[in-house]
């Protein structure tokens, strides 16, 4: 079982100069403008889930190359540090620039003793703690951006790939139908929840497709309310789809420890990202949730101390978390969203 993260400091990550000792909650909403660095921030989760699944060398050369992630290049700022405290046990991780332009990683932990007793013993393939490798390896970052013709989510799936919800949402049809079978109460959660949204959908069909090779296929074909005509994946709008996946994200029997999403709001109607956000703080009941927006209809479904603001001062990126007292007075008159709007919620992107 995983654990969320207590608290974060970062040094010299990309636009993240430096951040000390930052609390993370249950719920975590990030807000700011273009270019503050609220993905820098969400990239930190990416990169982490690289280093526990052995593939950090990877996915450092599919973003470029190393001297990208260092704050300034590495002349200016010659190592990355990083700190996570997993409940009450700490683990820090620093990275360093190579001539070739990859990375050099080392990391260090302490734990509590009585770890020891529960069998405590270093993942041997990943060299990570059992503490930050439970957690790490199971959270994922979900991105479900792409929705084009060719997006996974519209084309066949095999049957068997339903481990768990892929970041993208390409086994999205296999992962829904393996529910409908095995968790008949979460998949009718989720088709309800659908349904608030999209109420002329009726529910899912998911015919298998099989193959002379043997191979076996889902599709997320669906039908409406008062027909009995078999709609393709293709006939959702972006919108619905990106719901569809937001929602059987959120609503899974088992979610990750920590759920980031990055701008869920994409294609989404008013209405939608109020259901959305009612998905987003249940999700938090049961998992550490961290999503990125610039919605401001998006925004006023939450309280102030669930907000992360997110500002650039003098090209490095500030992070602040809002407090219901001292915006007291202003909520009597404004929503959240108004008051980031008038600025008196401070999240741009402004080079003092």
């Amino acid at each position: 079982m995983g654990t969320s993260i207590k608290s974060l400091s970062i040094e010299g990550f990309k636009s993240i100069k430096k951040l000390e000792n930052f609390e993370l909650r249950n719920l975590n909403i990030l807000i700011g403008a273009n270019g503050a660095g609220k993905s820098n921030f969400i990239e930190i989760f990416r990169l982490l889930r690289a280093k526990a699944d052995e593939n950090l060398d990877t996915y450092i050369a599919r973003a470029g190359g190393g001297d990208g992630f260092f704050f300034g290049g590495p002349k200016l700022t010659p190592r990355i540090k990083m700190r996570f405290v997993f409940g009450e046990n700490p683990y820090e991780l620093n990275i360093e620039p190579a001539n070739d332009g990859r990375v050099v990683s080392s990391d260090s932990f302490r734990f509590d003793v009585n770890l020891l007793a529960q069998g405590f013993k270093i993942n041997p393939r990943s060299g990570l703690a059992p503490f930050v490798y439970n957690s790490v390896s199971k959270w994922i970052v979900y991105h479900f951006h792409d929705t084009g013709a060719l997006s996974p989510m519209r084309r066949e799936q095999a049957i068997e790939d339903t481990a768990y919800l892929r970041p993208d949402a390409s086994n999205i049809a296999a992962f829904l139908r393996k529910l409908r079978h095995t968790d008949e109460a979460t998949y009718t959660q989720i088709r309800n929840t659908i349904q608030l949204v999209a109420p002329f959908f009726d529910d899912f069909l998911f015919e298998e497709r099989s193959y002379e090779n043997g191979a076996r296929k889902a599709v997320l074909d669906w039908k409406q309310k008062g027909s009995d005509f078999p709609f393709q994946p293709w006939h959702l709008s972006d919108g619905t789809l990106r719901f569809i996946c937001l929602a059987t994200a959120l609503l899974q029997p088992d979610p990750p420890p920590t759920i980031v999403i990055d701008e869920p709001e994409l294609g989404l109607h008013p209405h939608a990202l109020e259901v959305l956000a009612a998905l987003l703080q249940k999700a938090s009941m049961r998992a550490q949730v961290i999503v990125s927006t610039q919605s401001v209809t998006l925004l006023n479904q939450f309280e102030p101390e669930d907000v992360i603001t997110v500002c650039r001062e003098g090209g490095a990126s500030v992070f602040g978390r809002l407090n219901k007292e001292e915006l007291a007075e202003w909520l009597e008159d404004y929503t959240l969203g108004e008051l980031w709007q008038k600025n008196v919620v401070e999240a741009g992107a402004g080079y003092d």
